[in-house]
């Protein structure tokens, strides 16, 4: 391919997009996870903060209120004539007075900084208490019952278990259950694929096979967790040097992201280096000499 200003935009331009796709999806992705946090959690406990702060307000002395909780009867009657104007209903002078304070508290308290992360660090104390008190025996209990509940409603048991799985294998504190990363002769001979050691298999499926079988999970591309289980004899299976991680992204990716791609010299399945042709054979000293 001749050498053009757009054959090589296209592949630089295509080799920076693979460099900087990861790193923008993943910062894009935390984001959004943090933006749910705040906008969500986060912004109704600062609400919730400002109410309680107003009604606590009321009990100070008069000279120790701040200036924000102060409504001058010019604030009250230009309120009264914004809503006659806007064709609003009219409403009780201690409605209005309410009404100022709240925005009047809402934008000093959006001027400070730390007032405005107080709901989100509320809230990462009662996500922390939340998984404390899940942790229990009650509170493991009582979390399954509610799980199984909402398992039952329409519409949120086609979505809630996908993603449930995808959210236990990201942040979820239990390791995988599978053991090991295996390799066995599947579906026929000679034709290798990549599984999860399980465990062991059923005792009925060891006597009628006539030995030791174990189970393995067979994971499909490109979603790994949609596979299925295969029973092999445990002389079949041969174990890999490989984390589960990396085996799932070999997975996912189709082989594309292979963790190794050359085998190591110290793996027994990998080829012995041949003599070069230019250097004699190690045991052609040994032949010379007993000639």
């Amino acid at each position: 391919m001749s050498r053009t200003f757009t054959n090589d935009f296209k592949r630089f331009f295509g080799r920076g997009l693979a460099i900087l796709l990861p790193s923008i999806v993943t910062l894009w992705l935390l984001w959004q996870a943090f933006t749910f946090v705040f906008q969500t959690v986060a912004t109704p406990i600062n609400a919730g903060i400002r109410i309680v702060v107003i009604e606590a307000v009321e009990l100070f002395p008069e000279e120790t209120r701040p200036s924000w909780y102060e409504v001058t009867p010019e604030q009250v009657l230009n309120r009264k004539n914004r809503r006659a104007s806007d064709g609003r209903s009219a409403i009780s002078d201690s409605q209005i007075i309410s009404n100022i304070r709240r925005e009047e508290f809402e934008e000093f308290w959006d001027s400070y900084l730390l007032l405005e992360t107080t709901g989100l660090f509320i809230a990462i104390i009662l996500i922390y208490l939340a998984g404390m008190l899940l942790s229990n025996f009650v509170g493991r209990r009582l979390y399954h019952r509610v799980e199984r509940l909402i398992a039952r409603i329409p519409g949120f048991k086609q979505v809630y278990p996908h993603v449930k799985q995808v959210v236990d294998l990201v942040v979820g504190e239990k390791k995988m259950a599978f053991s090991k990363v295996v390799l066995v002769e599947y579906p026929s001979k000679d034709i290798w694929t990549i599984g999860f050691l399980t465990g062991e298999s059923i005792r009925d499926i060891d006597e009628s096979a006539g030995t030791r079988v174990q189970s393995v999970f067979i994971p499909t591309s490109p979603t790994p967790f949609t596979g299925f289980t295969i029973n092999v004899a445990r002389d079949k299976i041969r174990t890999l040097d490989m984390t589960v991680e990396e085996a799932l992204r070999f997975v996912i990716t189709a082989g594309v992201l292979a963790p190794g791609d050359v085998p190591k010299k110290s793996e027994p399945d990998a080829a012995p280096e041949l003599p070069s042709a230019t250097e004699p054979h190690p045991d052609a000293e040994k032949r010379s000499e007993s000639a």
